[in-house]
């Protein structure tokens, strides 16, 4: 029997060099941003654990991944980081790699009970979360949503606003309500019907 396979590029840097920051050059048309809170983040990372990603860069200096890193290593007087240059990236594939570097660490999601059991034990040895990248905003665990507050409200079918229903309570964890309100208030100005939207998301992951 023929066993048919696919080959794939695989690419690996010879090493890892030291490069002045000044001679980088960061894409202006990154789609990525990074807030002064996120900043602040990759700075206390960077005291507590080091430079341990380096930056991604072509041939001419041009920062392909890291972008953030860079900026946090300005806020604390690094001069130099550490980069491995991607010579084997067309300017397409150098342009997409921008979007795919970000958008594929998004894709993944947490063990909640393996997460609550890691950050216990760092806990108890008197490690500081805080330099694990949700700042103050440590995730907290409970073994069921409590939905007693809801038994404060009435029929849902009885308030009624131009044919809307209000009937729906979401518990979000402290780190993504902020995000949460903002995202449902620019929908809201946009005219976008955000129970319709909910649903939609929703299905989709069924």
């Amino acid at each position: 029997m023929t066993t048919s396979t696919t080959s794939y590029p695989i690419v690996a840097p010879e090493h890892i060099k030291q490069s002045r920051i000044i001679d980088l050059v960061l894409y202006k048309n990154n789609p990525r941003v990074h807030n002064e809170t996120q900043i602040e983040r990759l700075v206390n990372s960077l005291k507590e654990f080091g430079f341990t990603n380096p930056v991604l860069i072509d041939d001419l200096g041009n920062v392909i991944a890291g972008h953030g890193r860079i900026s946090a290593a300005k806020k604390i007087g690094m001069e130099s980081v550490p980069t491995i240059t991607l010579s084997h990236l067309s300017e397409e594939q150098r342009k997409a790699y921008i979007i795919a570097d970000n958008q594929l660490a998004l894709n993944s999601s947490w063990d909640d009970d393996l997460l609550k059991i890691e950050l216990e034990k760092l806990s108890e040895n008197g490690f500081d979360l805080s330099v694990l990248g949700w700042g103050d905003d440590v995730p907290t665990f409970a073994d069921e949503p409590d939905y007693g507050s809801l038994d404060d409200f009435d029929d849902p079918t009885n308030e009624l606003a131009n044919d809307v229903f209000k009937a729906i309570q979401i518990e979000f964890r402290p780190e993504d309500y902020e995000e949460a309100k903002e995202v449902v208030a620019e929908a809201r100005k946009k005219g976008v019907y955000v129970g319709q939207e909910l649903v939609k998301a929703l299905k989709a992951l069924s």
